[in-house]
Order: C-alpha cells, then sequence, then structure tokens
C-alpha cells in the first residue's frame, strides 16, 4: 500500500507543523492531532483534530474515520523543557511517555505499524565524546531525556512483540523557520536560544542572558549543534521511504540528527545582530547546572542509511530564515 495517510501528533506545534505543511507540499495526505490548532495550518488543507495523544477512543475515532488507512505517524506530541522537567518530573513521564504507550496501543491493535519518533540528544546526558554518534552511551541527566530514552526503549520492545517498525531520530538544537515564512519558531513560555535573541533584538525581552562565559571553548561561551527545522522535517521524509521499503525487511533504527558543526553563544549573538541591525543587550550569569560545554552530532550515519544531507548548514541563513518571520510574527 502506498504511503499517503499521515497521522502527524503535535502538528500544530513547532516542528509538527513545519513537518505537516512539508508532507502537504510532498504529496501527501498529513492528519493533525494536537491540542490545539495553529492558524498557519488554517491556509491548508490540512484536517486538525484538537484532542489528547493519550485518549485512546479519540484516536482510535480519528483512525476509524479514515478506514483505519493511516499508513504511518509522526510523532511530535510532548513537552520539552529541561528545567521544567526537574522541577515537574510526573508531567514529563506522563506526557512523554504514558501517553505515547496509550498511543501505540491504540497502533498495535489497528494494524499500524510504521512510526517515527521525535527524540532529543538529552537521551546522551553529559557528553563522553564529541562528535556524539548513535553507539555514544545513553545516560540522560533530567526527567525529559529520560522519558524520551524510555519511548526509544519502548520501541524497541514493541518491534520485537509486535512488528512495530519505528525509526527514533534524535534532534540536537532545533532552529531557524520556514523559507516560505508560513510557520515558525515560538514557545509559551520561550526557552531556545535563537528566539530568546531574536525577541531581544525586537525589544520584546531587555537582554539575553549568557549562561557562563568561562567554559573551555574559544570564546568562554558554550558550544551546539544548530540544525534548521526545514532540515530536520527532510529527515522524516527519508525515514518514511527507509520504512515504506521493501516492506517490512528495514530494521527500526536511530539516528543523530545535526549539522556535526558547532556554534558558541556569543556567536549566535553576534550574527543576529548582523542580520537584524539591532544591538542586542546581554546579561552574563551563572553557569547553568548540567550544561555541558560542547554538544555536537555525528550525523554520518543519517547520511549513510537514510542518504540524508543538512540543506541549510550556515547558521546565519537558519538565523535569517528565523529572523524573518520572527520580525513578522512576534509583538513589539
Amino acid at each position: 500500500m502506498p504511503i499517503n495517510n499521515i497521522l502527524v501528533t503535535g502538528g500544530s506545534g513547532y516542528i509538527g507543523s513545519h513537518m505537516a505543511l512539508m508532507l502537504e507540499d510532498q504529496g501527501y495526505h498529513p492528519i493533525v492531532l494536537d491540542l490545539k490548532n495553529n492558524p498557519c495550518l488554517g491556509k491548508s488543507n490540512i484536517p486538525v483534530y484538537i484532542g489528547d495523544i493519550g485518549d485512546q477512543d479519540f484516536v482510535f475515532k480519528i483512525l476509524k474515520k479514515y478506514d483505519f488507512k493511516i499508513n504511518a505517524v509522526m510523532h511530535f506530541a510532548g513537552v520539552i523543557e529541561v528545567g521544567e522537567s526537574v522541577l515537574n518530573p510526573i508531567k514529563y513521564y506522563e506526557n512523554n511517555f504514558s501517553k505515547t504507550l496509550n498511543l501505540l496501543e491504540v497502533l498495535i491493535k489497528n494494524n499500524i505499524k510504521k512510526f517515527i519518533f521525535s527524540s532529543t540528544a538529552a537521551i546522551f546526558g553529559e557528553p563522553q565524546y564529541t562528535p556524539i554518534d548513535e553507539q555514544h552511551p545513553k545516560s540522560p541527566v533530567n526527567p525529559y531525556g529520560q522519558s524520551k530514552l524510555f519511548v526509544e526503549n519502548l520501541l524497541r520492545d514493541l518491534d520485537q512483540a509486535h512488528g512495530l517498525k519505528s525509526v527514533c531520530l534524535r534532534y540536537f538544537n532545533a532552529a531557524g523557520a520556514d523559507p516560505k515564512l508560513r510557520t515558525g519558531e515560538s514557545h509559551d513560555p520561550e526557552t531556545h536560544l535563537i528566539p530568546l535573541v531574536l525577541q531581544a533584538a525586537l525589544g520584546i525581552r531587555k537582554s539575553i542572558k549568557i549562561f557562563g562565559t568561562d567554559y573551555e571553548t574559544p570564546d568562554g561561551s558554550c558550544i551546539r549543534d544548530f540544525i534548521h527545522v526545514e532540515d530536520l522535517c527532510a529527515a522524516h521524509l527519508l525515514a518514511l521511504n527507509y520504512l515504506a521499503k521493501n516492506n517490512q525487511s528495514n530494521p527500526s533504527d536511530q539516528f543523530n540528527l545535526g549539522n556535526s558543526m558547532g556554534t558558541s553563544v556569543k556567536t549566535i549573538i553576534k550574527i543576529a545582530e548582523k542580520i537584524t541591525g539591532k544591538n542586542i543587550p546581554v546579561e552574563i550569569c551563572d553557569r547553568r547546572p548540567g550544561d555541558p560545554k560542547i554538544l555536537i552530532a555525528d550525523n554520518q550515519k543519517a547520511q549513510k542509511i537514510l542518504g540524508w544531507e543538512p540543506k541549510y548548514s550556515d547558521i546565519s541563513e537558519i538565523i535569517a530564515h528565523a529572523w524573518a518571520w520572527a520580525s513578522q510574527n512576534f509583538k513589539h
């Protein structure tokens, strides 16, 4: 059966909305399930079902509406704030693990056995080496990373028990916006570096905080691997093709997604000042506990097996796309 109907959980969120639009652009039929709507999807033909992934009856009704001909599920739904996960671990284990378990049970019962999971580099914890490859030890240092690793382990077991084929895509630092400016990055509260920097450029925030300038890096600030959201979505399409190829012959697998290049916090701010033409006030703060000095992905496995290669490897282009969207959509 050719892949056409794709259930996109969390499809109103940052990465999920980009994915839903890309699927539609590529001729697929995305079906969004989320707790909220995203205005950007209202300009498309994408159906949006407002509900909870943990509500098995609700999920079943969606599957039944499409005669159970959902060819694959892309699972973006979940909560993502590392700091909040430490303060409220129950919320993270419930939303990221328990509800995913409920979702997977419904899918298996209805013979839907292709699943692409939005995972994270947080499953690795403090890096023992960089770039980080797929074999790096998994030792999460917060409930957010732990909840994602629980799902990865669950998917491995469900493959063995029920033949559920999955691909886990471990993001490093997602950034940027749709080049067509249909959707972009906005969280409430916002915790990601680039939108925070751009909000400071717009005057929405008084300053941008740099947590630590005494790391053993060239400029003393942390180094991170930023990957364009469009490149992440392109990897999901390739994962979809991987799962569809040769029926069930391809094994479930996991891939790290990053540009394999690092950019420091200070460099991000300097580039943003150049792109926006604004002076961005900076506040120097103490290091945050558990912040590694360097996080960079080894993306060779994704390139070799999925045929994936980042299109937007220039951090300036990533920030420029984010700025084009933010300057139109953030209130200032």
